[in-house]
């Protein structure tokens, strides 16, 4: 294993959950919004992650993380009663974004969680090789 093939294994994850917390927060951000350029209520996005090799030997066993493409929930949309809302159609129902803010809370202390952990993963390593140069002297 090279080196530094540790931390850029951590580096990739915290990159990779830097990202679906971004996604979460646009989730969240976007809760109420009835009316995007695409037409029609903010549809829901969410992360697909792929394997992926970090340093320069692609036959080590140092394998990262990252995001291979961001995706978009194709649930219906909620339909709510609201005929004075200016996104309500002519029967009075106005179609809200299929976001639940539990599920995305969730999602984001799952991924804060995952954070942590390869913040700690890194620091260990680092703690490690420091420790392992002092053997030297």
């Amino acid at each position: 294993m090279e080196l530094a093939g540790v931390f850029k294994t951590s580096a990739s994850a915290l990159e990779a959950q830097r990202e679906r917390m971004n996604v979460v927060a646009s989730n969240l951000a976007n809760v109420h919004t009835t009316r995007t350029e695409q037409g029609g209520p903010y549809k829901r996005r969410d992360l697909a992650f792929q394997v992926a090799p970090v340093g320069n030997d692609p036959g080590t066993m140092n394998n990262g993380v990252r995001v291979s493409e961001i995706v978009e929930d194709q649930t219906p949309p909620t339909l709510i009663y609201d005929p004075t809302h200016p996104d309500a159609n002519p029967e009075g129902y106005v179609a809200m974004p299929n976001v639940n803010v539990i599920e995305e809370m969730v999602n984001m202390m799952m991924a804060s969680r995952a954070y942590e952990a390869n913040v700690s993963a890194f620091n260990i390593s680092k703690s490690m090789y420091l420790k392992t140069l002092e053997i030297g002297r």
